[in-house]
């Protein structure tokens, strides 16, 4: 373990093995840190947050802050990033509002420079939140999905697993699995995310069926039950099932649907 004798520790913290410390970070009580992470300079962990094994916080990097929520009691709540994470100069992450519960960051997650996750926020495993991106409070966000630079998502909206939000795009509503948002657009999706389904070993059968999904879904004028009985009826898929559950469960509703070079009004 290397601490760095500028930096203040306060009793109750919980430190694992191999840690290295850098200079001025202050870690209060009811931290936990896992073994062998990485702080760099001028970190701040506030109390109720933990952090799992193989982590990097760079600089500047606060954890476990107080939630911006009007309603908050000020009680126990909690930060929770898992193992692997990479977390990019000035992220910042804040506790639950209610209680007992808790933000969370999966594994293998990188949080690019200047992020914000609110109270919360539920990121699933391998995303990657690009540089500015601002998600809010109750945000959720499914396993391998990619927040690119500068996007906004309005509390409790639904980011689906493997989703793609290109640069400066805003979602107030449901982006349903495997799909890709337009850039600078609001609430607008413009096809599926090839790039990554390629990248994650998506055979070409799943994703050629991903694409028929989608063009029922969103290219064939039906309204969305009826969108939604036509995938029931013509596809025995888990991943068409994804997105059939994912739509069924939305609270907000779905993104519509943009050609990718129509020109916005």
């Amino acid at each position: 373990m290397q601490i760095h004798p500028f930096s203040a520790i306060e009793p109750g913290a919980q430190i694992g093995a191999n840690v290295s410390i850098g200079p001025f970070c202050y870690i209060r009580h009811d931290v936990e840190i896992g073994d062998n992470c990485i702080l760099d300079a001028h970190v701040t962990l506030l109390p109720y947050t933990s952090i799992g094994q193989n982590c990097h916080l760079h600089s500047n990097v606060v954890l476990g802050d107080l939630p911006q929520d009007l309603g908050f009691k000020d009680e126990p709540s909690y930060v929770k990033i898992g193992d692997n994470c990479t977390l990019r100069e000035g992220v910042t992450i804040h506790r639950g509002t209610k209680a007992g519960t808790v933000t969370t960051v999966g594994n293998n997650c990188l949080l690019m420079a200047y992020s914000h996750l609110a109270h919360n926020v539920q990121l699933g495993n391998d995303v990657i939140v690009a540089n500015g991106a601002l998600l809010a409070g109750y945000v959720e966000v499914g396993d391998r999905a990619f927040i690119s630079g500068n996007c906004l998502v309005h509390q409790f909206v639904k980011i689906g697993r493997l989703v793609m939000m290109a640069g400066g795009s805003a979602a107030q509503k449901d982006i349903p699995p495997f799909c890709m948002t337009r850039s600078t657009t609001l609430n607008k999706v413009m096809g599926l995310n090839t790039v990554g389904l390629r990248r994650s070993g998506f055979t070409s059968t799943e994703r050629l069926t991903l694409k028929r999904a989608f063009k029922i879904l969103y290219q064939s004028n039906l309204l969305i039950p009826e969108a939604l009985a036509k995938l029931e009826t013509e596809f025995d898929s888990d991943l068409v099932r994804e997105i059939c559950d994912f739509i069924k469960h939305s609270q907000r509703g779905i993104a519509g649907y943009v050609r990718q070079r129509q020109r916005e009004d």
